[in-house]
């Protein structure tokens, strides 16, 4: 069995609620972790002596001071921050039919995605990052996307969130490194969460014709690259980008 050295660690999942966040906030309460679930959604993540699940939203840095400050009074600390929390809103930059104009990608959808994909995680390491400071090290994980490193139709504000997530995990890595503060990301390909699965089979048959090791992913593959990123026997990794996808081909 490897030794992951994370018992009793204290870790904070963002959209935790549903789907991938859903699956790290349980793998990490497994490994015998103190797991704050932070989400807008109702929070069905287990309650209990070393669970915590918290309403938080992660565009507003008071709502997310507050669930920090409540997070430090209950446990002394926070040792992990998993930048899990996403939206979509689809659509072309620009929509076109015979040659007329049909539509284009709204500033409301734009700046829907980009608050919460990308600012929110700004916001999240910002409020968490002293408090690791303080403790001489941590580890920050940021939920990227095969899109963010190929681009994707249709999705000009979620890949450019993305794309950012991996920009600034490259800058965290190299800031605060020298606190023992370690940032990675990971880049997930077609997992089968509830929102992925409420789409039309033909569109989920698709994606896993895509992905050659013939399958969707699930959301524990995305836990699991989580806990070992975090775990000792990631110690010496940072400012990386782990795919896991699959070997997922992306494209229109």
């Amino acid at each position: 069995m490897i030794h992951t050295g994370l018992q009793d660690k204290v870790v904070v999942v963002t959209g935790a609620a549903a789907g991938i966040g859903r699956a790290t906030a349980l793998r990490f309460a497994e490994e015998g972790c103190r797991v704050a679930s932070w989400d807008v959604s109702p929070n069905n993540t287990p309650a209990g002596a070393a669970c915590l699940a918290q309403h938080v939203d992660v565009t507003s840095a008071a709502s997310i001071q507050t669930a920090v400050d409540d997070v430090v009074a209950l446990w002394g600390r926070i040792d992990i921050l998993i930048n899990n929390a996403g939206i979509l809103r689809d659509g072309q930059l620009l929509k076109y039919k015979d040659g007329a104009l049909l539509g284009t990608m709204s500033d409301d959808a734009f700046d829907a995605v980009i608050n919460v994909n990308l600012k929110g995680v700004f916001l999240c390491t910002r409020a968490v990052a002293p408090h690791m400071v303080a403790a001489g090290g941590g580890v920050i994980l940021n939920a990227s996307s095969v899109v963010g490193l190929y681009g994707n139709f249709g999705q000009t504000n979620y890949v450019a969130t993305k794309s950012g997530v991996i920009g600034m995990t490259k800058t965290w890595a190299r800031e605060l490194g020298k606190y023992g503060i370690r940032v990675n990301a990971i880049a997930p390909g077609f997992i089968a969460t509830e929102m992925v699965q409420a789409m039309p089979e033909k569109i989920l048959a698709g994606m896993v014709a895509r992905t050659p090791l013939g399958r969707a992913g699930q959301p524990t593959d995305i836990a699991n690259a989580y806990l070992w990123l975090a775990s000792d026997g990631a110690s010496f990794i940072t400012g990386t980008v782990l795919s896991v996808d699959g070997g997922v081909v992306t494209g229109t």
